[in-house]
């Protein structure tokens, strides 16, 4: 046994736990969960799946179903109490993106760079293309036999968190993909790779396009309405494909506030360090190189005396121009950035 993962059952033992994702969990978190839930259930330690939201996009939510994920609403959870230990997945403390509850966070697992303190008594963060790709290494460096729907479903996980080895992919990454491949069910992963937005999403999808705008290979989309994390991700996803775009910005309203989800092409445009500045004092941001999340909350701004959506496009703008202004210190500016507008 490895001492990272002895350090994590000598913190767990004799508690009550618990696998908590971020908030609105998408496949790389629900995987990662699984992973982590199979992975004690072998040390005869029982865990529960708990996560705040919904699972409402059909990657998701098919993925519960294919995989039989069992998993619970904290909202549903009234027994809990600061005896009972909480693992983190694919999320970390004090961010916005993870709600808080009764009992203690003792552990966390992650890939996403650390933006916030929390004293954990066990940390594992390491900086890949998915938290999937960690909890595999697990059972490969432990020498844990992994039963095939554990196995498809951390592969889903990853391919989905690295858009097919695509995004912020790593040597670690690629060695798990390849490790996983051979255990894995590849026709389940066929079909959950086709079933990716539900026809009731279609009506704001095609509504977050026409508000499509792009500023010198910066593209933004504002979804007026409550969304879901997925959709405002898949929307991000689609404006980084556009020929004119090198950087993406999709945000739109969830709860009391807006939540963004931030794209990038390229390497001197790091979405996580940008979308941290673009977003200081207003809210909170951050993530990899690639690919970014915030959130805004209007408790911050109702007293503001500006249009906070020419705000937003100027913070980023602002914070993209100054990452391009370091490159070109040490490098040639990448030239034929052209302002344009979708409409």
């Amino acid at each position: 046994m490895t001492q990272r993962l002895q350090s994590l059952l000598n913190v767990l033992e004799g508690h009550r736990v618990f696998i908590q994702t971020h908030n609105f969990p998408d496949p790389d978190a629900l995987a990662s969960a699984l992973g982590v839930q199979k992975l004690l259930s072998h040390y005869k330690i029982k865990a529960t799946i708990i996560y705040q939201g919904s699972v409402a996009k059909a990657s998701t939510a098919n993925m519960v179903i294919a995989f039989g994920i069992s998993m619970v609403d904290l909202r549903k959870i009234n027994d809990m109490t600061p005896d009972d230990y909480i693992i983190t997945v694919d999320a970390q403390m004090n961010t916005s993106n993870i709600a808080e509850t009764n009992g203690t966070v003792v552990a966390c697992i992650d890939h996403h760079p650390t933006n916030a303190h929390f004293d954990y008594l066990f940390k594992d963060v390491r900086i890949c293309g998915s938290c999937a790709t960690i909890v595999a290494d697990y059972f490969f460096s432990n020498g844990i036999e992994l039963d095939r729907t554990t196995a498809t479903s951390l592969m889903y996980g990853l391919k989905m968190d690295t858009e097919n080895l695509t995004r912020g992919v790593t040597e670690f990454d690629a060695e798990m993909f390849y490790r996983l491949f051979y255990l894995c069910n590849n026709d389940a992963l066929k079909t959950l790779s086709n079933q990716q937005m539900e026809f009731s999403e279609l009506e704001t999808y095609v509504k977050a396009i026409q508000t499509i705008k792009i500023y010198d290979g910066v593209g933004f989309s504002f979804i007026d309405s409550e969304v879901s994390d997925g959709l405002i991700a898949t929307v991000c996803d689609f404006i980084l494909q556009l020929v004119e775009v090198h950087f993406a910005i999709t945000y739109g309203y969830k709860g009391n506030g807006l939540k963004f989800s931030v794209r990038s092409e390229l390497d001197y445009l790091d979405a996580g360090n940008i979308t941290s500045n673009a977003l200081e004092g207003l809210g909170t941001g951050g993530g990899h190189a690639a690919m970014a999340g915030g959130f805004l909350s209007f408790d911050t701004v109702k007293d503001a005396d500006f249009d906070l959506e020419e705000e937003i496009v100027n913070r980023f703008l602002n914070a993209v121009y100054f990452s391009r202004a370091l490159q070109d210190a040490l490098t040639d500016p990448l030239a034929g950035f052209q302002k344009e507008n979708i409409t």
